[in-house]
């Protein structure tokens, strides 16, 4: 007994020592007034016990492809991981088919230099082009892939690559993304469980928080 009593004041240290580590900030699961949420939007508020949205509306956006994240990737400059995925949808050079159709509103270094909502409209207009082609491809580094694949292709590894890159160059998102701990990470836009892997940011950073 008198063991036990000794040992009370360690079982208890490390009792709160464990309540500190799980603590997570509350205002990450704020409600949202249905009529204040964006059409694309999933409120805060929707997380299950266990998981996280990470929400624009507080420090977990900075996790978003969306968020000005400035970073260097295969010996060029981007503003937003959404900047380089856009501009794989447009022409990389004077004989490229998608210039057939005429001059595009944006060239491709213009949409690098894009920030995330800006970037994504840039996106819409460029798969205009690509329906009035028939093409279901983008490219990158001359290279021509599917970017719609239930696949880890070629796409995927990009993505995944620049992530990273945005990750090591921007010590705030190290930061952020360690603080989630073990929870689940959920996009704060509707998703769909057939979306291809590529597009699964939220996954993406799981399984990169679970090597750091």
């Amino acid at each position: 007994m008198k063991n036990i009593s000794l040992l009370m004041p360690l079982i208890f240290l490390l009792s709160c020592s464990h309540k500190t580590i799980k603590s997570f900030p509350t205002h990450w699961w704020r409600p949202v007034e249905e009529s204040k949420l964006h059409w694309w939007e999933v409120s805060p508020s929707a997380a299950k016990e266990g998981e996280v949205v990470l929400s624009k509306r507080n420090e977990l956006g900075i996790l978003s492809n969306f968020a000005e994240t400035p970073f260097e990737f295969r010996g060029k400059h981007y503003k937003t991981i959404e900047g380089l995925w856009q501009s794989m949808k447009y022409p990389e050079g004077p004989k490229d088919i998608r210039n057939s159709i005429g001059t595009p509103e944006h060239s491709r270094e213009e949409v690098t230099q894009m920030l995330g909502f800006p970037a994504k409209k840039a996106g819409d207009l460029a798969n205009k082009t690509m329906k009035l082609l028939n093409i279901d491809w983008v490219t990158f580094e001359g290279e021509q892939f599917s970017y719609r694949t239930s696949k880890k292709g070629k796409h995927y590894r990009i993505i995944r690559a620049a992530m990273m890159e945005k990750l090591k160059q921007n010590p705030k998102v190290k930061n952020i993304l360690l603080s989630t701990g073990d929870l689940k990470l959920i996009a704060d836009h509707h998703t769909k469980s057939s979306d291809p892997p590529a597009w699964k940011y939220y996954q993406i950073w799981m399984e990169i928080r679970s090597k750091l």
